[in-house]
């Protein structure tokens, strides 16, 4: 099983850029065992004739050579063999069956790859960007017995739709005005209520009205713990800004314990143990895009599309100086996702950076939808600035406010309930990470900096790890003064929105949504008066209540026990909260990377490090540091990394802004981002990633490993902060 589940893994880990689905004339009994992978496996060049006729896989037939002068088929080792083909990074060897053509500008791309790029419409070089007079060309036929193109080369041999291969391009003369579009450019309807029907009756996607009281012991609530910062304060004493130190763990989701991974799909064997997902993903397409970029893109996306199981719903927006929408949002059944793969397949780059026709128009297919599953995202995705909304095609910077980039209707504070947050992703050195966090903080979603391009499937593998284990919606902390003379001074929760009523009594934190095993940490500070009388005084008790993402249900949580302190008569030494103590710290690194990254954008970087080197001094002699606390040791490497990031200018302006804003994003939401990192970090523990994180991230990572082939480049880390757990060994 080892070698085939290798062989599988191979095929989809390495070839998903080219990946083209099967044709229903080859849906026989004997084809539909790993029907998924069998096209991949076609186009890999890693696997010869012989392992493709393996039990695991069906044996395939290789690919003819059709009659063209620019087409090939090698059988000789020559120094040509060592070329690497531009659209899906593999090497073009010899013997191995796989057509290649040379066009007619001298540049080689295999035979499938360039007819899958002809395809959906481009028709010049993806290296050098020529203009073809004669372009590959696959003859589309019609399936009459099923109504459907025949658009699979697999069994091209004995197919008269292949004979002609290459076709002339019209001049220009004859027809000027001919506008060439995508050969799959579907029209795009007025309202994008196309969505695919869920398995559920209409009511069933609506809120439940009912209330569900739950013990705080019982399986699937939320683990609420409190941290006064001293157990004892002198009845003749008073405290202002006395801290306490609220800890939430969300419940373990039931799927994560009862089911194993399919381990030829990547699924879940029991996805009704956890919520499905709507995921809309906002792709950059634009010329910057062109070449590895676009290619280690597509491979991503087929994991992320691999991932999904069949109840989660998947829509493609891709921009460039436009947007359109590849598909609307569709179930991730096996049909499904042969054509995710094949539209992703389909991306080309081209043109300018429009950010915010793209967010408009994912955000139009989640606003219009007609049905809804119960967990909705957006990911974005782009390596450069918007030309078009906060700059001018020329390139000057306008102060047009960050926020325009994205639609009103999702903003988290924009008052429509809409709950769709959008998870940035920097792609590069040249992106505009002050947009692309500004995107993220308004809609209450993560800011990542993929610094290191061949990493950006483990980036969206963590992200997607997280989203399909939410357990815990719209989850809302209540904390209320138990003493009657007791007043809450603030509130400490990072982005999160807080409220305290006038009277200073009650506060609230509104959390929102909890990835399974996700942890947050809040510190609630309150002003302790003169105490005449009693050994002991109870300050507030923490309510929770939240909704169930499957049963729909407003859950409330059975009242935690009052946090107490002692007044003793006579004041003796009292030992400081650890867990205050680091809490503290990591509250007070996030409020220098601010403090830093203002100076920076001043131009003054000299302060801008001495902030940071002033902090990491600070921590250094905190008692969580005295006593070796790990956390303490992460935090005190960031502050140390983003000095180094700031050393000049250029640095800040190449990747130092970028990191310090997905730190900045991964501490106020206490969520794990991906971002650079040239630190060593193997011995310390990850921040915020949760079990589902981390096992997505070594599902990404092993397929390299278990194929034989090297990752490009070392795994993400992500923004060290709370330490949760370590990785696996």
């Amino acid at each position: 099983m080892g070698s085939k589940w290798r062989k599988a893994k191979l095929a989809l880990g390495l070839n998903l850029c080219v990946y083209v689905p099967q044709t229903l004339e080859d849906s026989s009994p004997s084809m539909d065992v790993g029907r998924r992978y069998s096209d991949a496996v076609l186009l890999s060049p890693s696997l010869s004739p012989q392992s493709r006729s393996s039990d695991c896989l069906p044996a395939m037939p290789t690919t003819p050579t059709p009659s063209s002068s620019g087409l090939r088929l090698s059988k000789h080792g020559t120094k040509s063999s060592k070329k690497t083909c531009a659209i899906c990074l593999n090497t073009m060897k010899p013997g191995q069956g796989h057509a290649i053509f040379t066009a007619e500008c001298s540049h080689a791309f295999h035979f499938h790859c360039i007819t899958s790029n002809v395809k959906h419409g481009s028709q010049s070089c993806p290296v050098c960007r020529a203009k073809w007079k004669e372009i590959p060309f696959q003859s589309p036929a019609s399936d009459l017995a099923h109504g459907r193109a025949r658009i699979n080369p697999v069994d091209w041999g004995h197919d008269d739709a292949w004979m002609t291969v290459l076709r002339q391009l019209p001049s220009p003369r004859q027809d000027a005005s001919r506008h060439i579009s995508s050969l799959f450019h579907a029209h795009e309807p007025a309202v994008f209520d196309d969505d695919e029907v869920l398995d559920q009756q209409p009511e069933s996607t609506e809120r439940s009205s009912s209330t569900r009281d739950i013990d705080n012991n019982s399986i699937g609530a939320i683990e609420v713990k409190t941290y006064p910062e001293v157990s004892a304060v002198p009845r003749s004493t008073s405290h202002n800004n006395f801290t306490v130190l609220i800890h939430l763990k969300a419940p373990l989701t039931s799927g994560r314990q009862n089911s194993g991974t399919n381990q030829t799909n990547m699924q879940p064997t029991s996805q009704s143990c956890r919520a499905p997902v709507d995921l809309v993903t906002v792709l950059d397409v634009s010329g910057s895009m062109a070449g590895t970029k676009l290619a280690l893109l597509k491979r991503a996306m087929g994991f992320v599309i691999q991932s999904l199981g069949p109840c989660d719903r998947l829509s493609v927006i891709s921009f460039s100086s436009t947007a359109r929408r590849l598909f609307p949002l569709r179930r991730m059944t096996d049909t499904g996702r042969q054509q995710a793969l094949q539209a992703v397949n389909s991306l080309i780059s081209n043109g300018g950076t429009n950010i915010a026709e793209g967010l408009r128009k994912g955000a139009k297919v989640m606003l219009d939808r007609k049905w809804k599953n119960p967990v909705s995202s957006i990911i974005l995705l782009s390596d450069g600035q918007d030309t078009y909304t906060v700059c001018s095609p020329g390139g000057a910077h306008s102060r047009t406010d960050y926020s325009l980039l994205l639609p009103f209707s999702i903003h988290r504070n924009g008052g429509t309930g809409f709950q769709i947050p959008v998870h940035a992703f920097g792609f590069g050195t040249d992106h505009d990470a002050t947009s692309m966090h500004a995107i993220s903080e308004t809609s209450g979603g993560t800011f990542s900096f993929i610094e290191a391009e061949g990493v950006i499937q483990d980036a969206f593998a963590q992200c997607i790890g997280g989203l399909l284990s939410v357990v815990v919606q719209e989850l809302r902390v209540g904390v209320e003064c138990v003493h009657p003379s007791l007043q809450l001074s603030s509130i400490k929760a990072g982005s999160y929105h807080t409220s305290v009523t006038p009277d200073a009594r009650t506060g609230f934190i509104d959390v929102g949504d909890l990835y399974a095993e996700e942890e947050r940490d809040f510190l609630v500070n309150i002003n302790i008066p003169i105490n005449g009388s009693g050994d002991e005084m109870s300050l507030f008790k923490v309510r929770c209540v939240y909704r169930d993402p499957i049963t729909k249900e407003l859950v409330k949580c059975g009242e935690a026990d009052e946090v107490k302190i002692q007044r003793p008569e006579i004041a003796r030494q009292v030992v400081v909260s650890m867990e205050v103590d680091r809490q503290r710290n990591r509250l007070r690194a996030a409020e220098a990377m601010v403090e830093a990254r203002a100076a920076a954008e001043r131009g003054d970087l000299t302060s801008a490090v001495a902030v940071l080197e002033s902090c990491r001094r600070a921590l250094s002699e905190t008692v969580s540091a005295r006593a070796g606390d790990r956390l303490c040791v992460a935090l005190g490497a960031e502050l140390k990394e983003m000095q180094e990031r700031m050393a000049n200018r250029r640095i800040y302006e190449a990747s130092g802004r970028a990191y310090v804003l997905s730190g900045l994003s991964s501490h106020s939401w206490q969520r794990a981002t991906a971002r650079g990192d040239s630190t060593d970090s193997a011995t310390l523990l990850q921040a915020y990633q949760t079990p589902s994180m981390v096992d997505m991230l070594t599902r990404s990572q092993t397929m390299f490993v278990s194929s034989g082939a090297p990752s490009p480049h070392p795994p993400i880390r992500p923004a060290r902060s709370f330490p949760a757990r370590p990785l696996p060994r």
